[in-house]
Parts: C-alpha cells; sequence; structure tokens
C-alpha cells in the first residue's frame, strides 16, 4: 500500500456538507460525481496528498443509507492507494482477510476499488483503490 487515499465521511446532506467542510478547510471540493451502481454521490476535497470523499446515499438500500440508519453520519471508511490491486487482494487474502468484493468494480474519482470486511481488519472497512489507466 502507498499512502492513505482518502477517508470517506457517510453524510445525510452532501450540499449541506460540501459548505461545512469547505468551511473547515478553507477550500471548495473539487469534485462531485454519482456512483449509480453503489447509490452514491460523492464530494471530494483535496488535503496535500490525499482527499476527503462525502457520500451521501442516492437510495434507501445502498450501503450509505444502510450505515447512517445504523450507526448516524461518520465516518464510513479509509481507503488506500495500491499499484497492483489485483496482486493486492491476493496476498491480503492469503494472510486472511475477508475481501469483500474479490473482483474490483469502478468506483468513484476514475478508480478500481475493493473493501476489505471490518471483521477483519478491527471494525474499520478498508477500500483499495488503483487508478484506471
Amino acid at each position: 500500500m502507498n499512502k492513505i487515499e482518502h477517508i470517506g465521511i457517510a453524510v445525510k446532506d452532501i450540499e449541506a456538507s460540501n459548505e461545512l467542510f469547505a468551511k473547515l478547510f478553507n477550500k471548495k471540493h473539487y469534485k462531485m460525481e454519482e456512483v449509480a451502481s453503489e447509490g452514491v454521490k460523492t464530494s471530494f476535497f483535496q488535503l496535500g496528498e490525499s482527499k476527503i470523499e462525502l457520500l451521501e446515499a442516492t437510495r434507501e438500500d445502498s450501503p450509505i443509507a444502510k450505515f447512517i440508519a445504523k450507526k448516524g453520519e461518520g465516518v464510513h471508511h479509509i481507503a488506500f492507494d495500491v499499484t497492483d490491486i489485483h496482486a493486492e487482494v491476493e496476498r491480503l487474502k492469503n494472510e486472511g482477510f475477508i475481501v469483500l468484493n474479490e473482483t474490483p468494480k469502478k468506483g468513484a474519482d476514475n478508480k478500481l476499488v475493493v473493501f476489505l470486511h471490518p471483521k477483519s481488519t478491527n471494525g474499520t472497512l478498508i477500500e483499495l483503490c488503483q487508478e484506471i489507466i
């Protein structure tokens, strides 16, 4: 793993949260994007080499809607940049981690993504990200 790529924060209202985080960071988000397959709208703030990703559910059965219903707004996941997502998935499976989607899928911000189950990572949802070339 190369670096923390971003921290994902589940929010109920992305527009209100964009205003809040713009005040906090003293800068505006640089990108908004919807990932229809995941039922989520995203907004990104760049902070040095890392990003903050705000996530708002676009449908009630989405993972973000379920997360907010169960835990409320807050940190949803930590994402790590990887060079070879396929090799990293195999390595982590061999180390005993539970992989939620072994086949990388297209995520926001031009990334292929794979998630590790929180049961195998001390309660934290981990996302692996690789830039789509």
